[in-house]
């Protein structure tokens, strides 16, 4: 499946799609009922549900292979052709709750996947405000000019009040002071501080004040790392998700050749007849399109990468998260890797 939805004037409002979704599966789940005493209306119910829950995907999968044929100066098509000619074939041959169920199953892994997209980067928008925007520069002639952190050059001077967040990475020049160091090393106890010592932006400063020495580029900070890691979490996808994405074309060409092949294959090899052949060529188109592929990867990590940000935990990308499947055993160093990061009196003994 496409990573990225087409922006076209086609494409649906992301809520009126969902809501279209969900009456089509509701009208899936009537249909399923009223099939014992009525085949007419559970076939009028399940090609409603199939054009309501399928409209989106199916009519985005055409703009984007339009797209990329355009592009690639070739046809060059994507999973959601595949899909919509596999309910077509099941509507053919009148399978109407299989054309409809293919469509649901699609259409629900591709929703999943733009929600649990959508949650992620609200995550890492929340992670990126904890950046700091302000810094207090020194002047040599003692004055202190307020600046943002993105004008901040090597080896400036800068001067850090108590209860203040560290504008960058730099080298303390003077003063004493303790530093919360949780937002970096996830270390929930202050850092005492000195003359000479190492501090990371993003940091919080204690009740001490100190003058510090810039000794990175705002780009190049720590805290500005692990934002960037985040932010290529979301391409950095994992080896199955990258597999899937790069046969995705191929498959669906291989199909398509295969389908008509299969077809005379049925009436000159085989001896079928034609409306045989035809009925089992359909039944292949709907065999062939790839439901379980397109619900297995990448909407289920995305989900929980967006989930585990959501709870403090960031992952640098697809691939890592891929590495607890063969975990055994984990060694923690740091009490804050384990709880809330934050002491608390538990007991008083007199």
């Amino acid at each position: 499946m496409n990573k990225t939805p087409a922006k076209t004037g086609l494409h649906l409002n992301f809520k009126i799609a969902v809501v279209l979704f969900f009456l089509g599966l509701a009208c899936y789940i009537s249909a399923f009922i009223v099939a014992p005493f009525s085949s007419m209306a559970a076939m009028i119910l399940n090609l409603t549900a199939t054009i309501l829950a399928g409209y989106t995907v199916i009519l985005e999968g055409v703009v984007d292979t339009i797209k990329a044929s355009i592009k690639r100066r070739g046809f060059f098509p994507n999973i959601h052709i595949l899909m919509a000619l596999g309910a077509v074939g099941a509507i053919i041959i009148q399978e109407y709750s299989e054309a409809a169920l293919l469509i649901l199953i699609f259409a629900a892994a591709h929703f999943l996947e733009e929600y649990a997209e959508a949650r992620s980067k609200k995550e890492i928008s929340s992670l990126i405000k904890l950046n700091p925007t302000k810094a207090r520069r020194l002047n040599p002639d003692g004055t202190i000019d307020l600046v943002e952190t993105n004008a901040l050059r090597l080896n400036d001077v800068l001067k850090v009040l108590n209860g203040d967040q560290v504008p960058t990475d730099g080298i303390i020049l003077s003063g004493n002071t303790t530093i919360n160091q949780a937002s970096i090393t996830g270390e929930s106890m202050p850092v005492d501080k000195k003359e000479g010592d190492e501090v990371f932006g993003a940091t919080i400063n204690g009740d001490g004040t100190f003058t510090m020495r810039v000794t990175k580029n705002n780009e190049d900070t720590v805290f500005s790392k692990i934002l960037q890691l985040v932010n290529e979490a979301q391409t950095n996808v994992s080896k199955t998700a990258a597999f899937i994405k790069k046969i995705e074309p191929f498959y669906v060409i291989a199909v398509l050749l295969i389908a008509p092949l299969f077809y005379l294959a049925g009436i000159y090899l085989l001896g079928w007849p034609q409306t045989d052949s035809f009925y089992h060529t359909m039944v292949f188109l709907i065999g062939a399109s790839p439901c379980a592929l397109a619900v297995a990867d990448i909407p289920a990590t995305l989900a929980s990468i967006s989930n585990l940000a959501k709870r403090g935990v960031l992952f640098k990308g697809w691939n890592y998260l891929y590495n607890l499947n063969d975990l055994r055993a984990i060694s923690f160093e740091k009490t804050g890797t384990l709880t809330n990061g934050k002491p608390k009196l538990t007991d008083v003994y007199f």
